[in-house]
């Protein structure tokens, strides 16, 4: 097998990463939960989830891949070859898998509602005919599937041409241009008339709608946010060559990933906060928000000057269409790399084998929104089940197991020597970073995943019993 490919630069491993974390989540859903639990305080408070345990369990999942210098599936045997904590690594190649295979589906609706917006088709719609639109075009066979394809084989384009001349030149281009994107969009709305109600729900907390209800939301944001149990900053920390791997602080690194996505994430409030309060909307959850709601706002918050509609629409799904990319890339390439790594597979023969497999089941997931929509997996269709299995199950477990061996399985000396730099570095935060890792991260994950699957009540009356 060829030697193992690295990036480049310490820039193009940052953007990689902040690519991976920087995805559709920062643009539907985020403001949701935002709107959902009270607006600026859920936002101190997911500031606080972010640094305190999402940086943690970030930088565990760097030292599990730059340590072992393998893929996913290979990693965690590397670093402890007894035991079954090989299957953690498994469990994120797979949830990585079967997350690009219905998240695809999703990317391909933004080009088209992209094209859409460049024909000019938005104008003069009203709310009912978005509504419709976007029902017809979701439930049809084949235009979806169309798009699907488009995104899939873009996709496939960028992980075949490598690490460094693939996935680190277009983290280089896509990232600032999404960067860029998204602050002329915040800024176009923040100048709306009575866009103030919208920054200020956004900026000034309230303290009194804090409920634990917001602790919890803030803290599965946190998580979903910065993509943690899907393998990718693994695969990302194994890429660090010898040349810069080892002058490259980790913590800074983790630190750099999460202002990106968390700028990148407020910026998307104030994009549609300002927007949806100047024309009396109330942001929804999920498609409904970015394909139904926005275009809606768009055209009311514009309609005064309508080249400003135009190019406001056309904007937003150009930036959701490069947020997606940046998101598919890294899920690609943990599969991609594991059939490499593991079957010695040519990189072209296992991006393809990913490709295809993950095509099929956007097609899948795609036709049971409309044709195949009669047949359910406990009452869900096969895209919402697939949600349902990987958001609230797969990704919260791989996250707690990484956090659990990171703390508690593996020689804590590998720790020390990744988080200084054998012994290069001060780093005055390790015991604090090694006991939220230990005791706080697990603890915070396992809660999270206890209240998803809606049992947290049961277990608040388990406890009131003793």
């Amino acid at each position: 097998m060829n030697e193992r490919v690295n990036f480049g630069s310490k820039l193009g491993a940052i953007l990689a990463a902040a690519g991976s974390a920087v995805g559709l989540g920062n643009i539907w859903r985020f403001p949701y939960e935002t709107g959902n639990h009270g607006g600026a305080a859920f936002i101190l408070i997911y500031l606080v989830c972010v640094f305190a345990l999402g940086l943690p369990v970030m930088m565990s999942e760097f030292i599990v891949g730059r340590h072992s210098k393998a893929s996913t599936g290979g990693a965690f045997k590397a670093l402890h070859p007894k035991g079954p904590w090989k299957c953690v690594g498994y469990l994120g190649v797979l949830t990585g898998f079967l997350i690009l295979g219905y998240y695809a589906v999703v990317a391909g609706w933004t080009l088209e509602y992209m094209v859409q917006a460049i024909g000019g088709q938005f104008s003069g719609k009203t709310p009912d005919e978005f509504v419709a639109d976007f029902q017809q075009f979701s439930q049809n066979p084949l235009r979806p599937l169309l798009w699907l394809a488009v995104f899939m084989f873009t996709t496939h384009f960028v992980i075949v041409k490598g690490v460094q001349k693939g996935i680190e030149r277009s983290s280089k281009v896509l990232m600032p241009l999404l960067f860029v994107l998204v602050v002329v969009l915040a800024i176009c709305s923040v100048t709306l008339p009575g866009a103030e109600k919208g920054i200020s729900f956004l900026l000034k907390p309230d303290f009194s709608e804090v409920t634990p209800d917001v602790f919890l939301g803030a803290m599965g944001q946190a998580f979903f946010s910065l993509s943690l149990g899907i393998a990718a900053m693994e695969i990302f920390g194994s890429y660090m060559s010898d040349d810069f791997g080892k002058d490259t602080r980790l913590g800074k690194t983790a630190m750099s990933v999460g202002l990106i996505d968390t700028g990148v994430a407020v910026l998307a409030g104030l994009i549609i906060f300002p927007a949806a309060f100047s024309v009396g909307i109330s942001p929804d959850a999920g498609p409904s928000l970015i394909f139904i709601t926005l275009p809606n706002v768009f055209q009311q918050a514009f309609s005064g000057v309508p080249v400003i509609a135009y190019v406001c629409s056309v904007l937003f799904y150009l930036l959701l269409a490069l947020a997606a990319l940046t998101s598919t890339i890294s899920l690609h390439e943990v599969s991609t790399a594991f059939l490499h790594e593991k079957f010695q597979l040519t990189r072209g023969r296992a991006a393809s084998v990913v490709t295809f497999c993950c095509f099929l089941i956007g097609i899948v997931s795609s036709l049971s929104l409309g044709e195949w929509s009669s047949f359910t997996i406990f009452g869900l269709n096969f895209f919402d089940a697939l949600d349902y299995l990987t958001a609230k199950i797969m990704l919260p477990v791989a996250g707690m197991l990484t956090a659990i061996f990171v703390g508690w399985v593996i020689n804590r000396q590998i720790v020390h020597d990744e988080v200084t730099n054998y012994g290069t570095l001060r780093a005055p935060y390790y015991s604090l970073f090694f006991f939220v890792l230990r005791y706080v991260a697990p603890v915070g994950i396992a809660i999270i995943f206890v209240n998803e699957l809606g049992l947290l009540k049961y277990v608040e009356k388990l406890l009131l019993l003793f």
